[in-house]
């Protein structure tokens, strides 16, 4: 990509302005990852997306979307950033069938802000809100989940239609209330952790369930990755039915499996108590979810530094190995790492301190992607410093990368959208 002109720059300026109306300069507070950003355009509606997305590529701007920016420094830095959608006014629930546990919502609109329509009736959208203040499309952008996993799934598994704009503007639909869909693509499931690399959300329909009568929380300790493997698997291979299974291993001291249990009063009362027999000595049970529950184990405040941001998987019988060379690998390397995950499905992730030594974390992240490798699993780098991503893979290896290429070519083949953002330079 070459960089914007001044005079094409205007022009785009002008055209973008009459699409949607609300059209400013970039500022320090807009740049993706680093990358200056010279324009935003904040569309209210669908229709207006289309029009600035064809509006940018008349100009031949690069664009990133953008929910609430609170991801907006994963991946990798694009290569440019011309002009970033903020989907920010696009904030309504638009409809929800409370009969049918479905809930229509524009992707600007905050998770928070659908659980409280939705909770309003009794149910839930069964997504665990592992970044505060996230935006619908940036949970599908990034496929965040949390604990609740074991459970309900994530959102490839709760997402029932979607509506997206492609990088010419035209406007696809698939799945939930329509039957259109788009060249024979599983069309929600292909956007959901792209990145914002194929298309731009616009509006998504879920699937909802119904808010339990009852929860308890059963929490144990441990002291070793084997004890903490031995914990998980005795809880997932149980009769108990749990709600969500999260390991939490803070940097320096014991770490604690906590188990959430849903139902009916005297269904979980009943429950709660086999668990406590189960897990043994140490284990409690409280009715209040644990401090951070379902949150990523890095700070959320910017004065704190940049942490490198860890996102490990693996099969559920490498959950001990991926925990122990975890610390191992941060012990030899001089570092501390929090863990904290739902290891009930074996994704777990880690946070190194701001301000580590970059050959520090080159180590920690070659030793742990090997054993998430061997563990049938993988390990990303989400964020980190820029020194940090300018050192290590961030992505590490990718199977199926020449299947997804196609696919970007497919949807963006002039690649405007985040370009370089995703595995592979996609």
């Amino acid at each position: 990509m070459t960089t914007t002109s001044g005079t094409r720059l205007e022009s785009a300026r002008n055209a973008l302005a009459s699409a949607c109306g609300d059209v400013a300069d970039g500022t320090p507070a807009d740049a993706v990852d680093g990358v200056p950003v010279a324009l935003v355009a904040r569309p209210a509606s669908t229709p207006e997306v289309a029009e600035v997305m064809r509006a940018a590529a008349g100009h031949g701007l690069t664009v990133v979307p953008r929910g609430r920016g609170t991801k907006t420094s994963w991946g990798r830095p694009p290569e440019q950033a011309d002009l970033v959608v903020d989907l920010s006014r696009m904030s309504a629930v638009l409809d929800h069938a409370a009969g049918d546990l479905i809930v229509d919502t524009q992707a600007g609109t905050l998770l928070a802000d659908v659980q409280r329509t939705v909770g309003s009736a009794g149910q839930r959208l069964a997504l665990d809100e592992p970044v505060p203040g996230s935006s619908v499309g940036g949970v599908l952008a990034t496929n965040t989940s949390g604990p609740g996993r074991v459970a309900a799934g994530t959102a490839r598994d709760l997402l029932i239609g979607v509506t997206v704009v492609r990088a010419d503007g035209v406007v696809a639909k698939a799945g939930g209330r329509v039957v259109k869909n788009v060249a024979g693509y599983d069309l929600g499931k292909l956007v959901i952790g792209s990145y914002g690399t194929l298309a731009v959300v616009t509006e998504a329909v879920f699937r909802l369930h119904p808010v339990p009568a009852a929860r308890r929380v059963v929490s144990a300790p441990f002291d070793s990755a084997t004890d903490a493997e031995r914990l998980v698997q005795s809880v997932v291979h149980s009769q108990l039915v749990p709600g969500a299974v999260e390991v939490d291993w803070p940097a320096g001291g014991p770490g604690v499996v906590q188990v959430l249990l849903e139902g009916t009063g005297a269904g979980v009362q009943t429950r709660t108590t086999a668990l406590v027999e189960l897990l043994g000595d140490g284990a409690r049970a409280s009715d209040d979810l644990p401090d951070r529950w379902g949150r990523l184990p890095w700070d959320d405040d910017p004065a704190a530094g940049r942490a490198t941001a860890l996102k490990a998987t693996c099969a559920l019988s490498g959950l001990a190995a991926v925990l122990g060379a975890a610390r191992d690998a941060a012990a030899t390397a001089g570092v501390g790492i929090a863990l904290r995950g739902s290891a009930g499905t074996g994704v777990l992730s880690g946070a190194l301190p701001a301000g580590a030594d970059v050959a520090a974390v080159r180590t920690v992240v070659t030793r742990l992607r090997d054993a998430c490798t061997a563990a049938g699993g993988a390990l990303v780098v989400l964020d980190g410093p820029p020194e940090v991503k300018a050192a290590v893979d961030t992505w590490g290896p990718v199977p199926a990368l020449d299947l997804m290429q196609r696919v970007k070519e497919r949807f963006d083949p002039e690649r405007r959208l985040a370009p370089g953002r995703f595995v592979g330079g996609i």
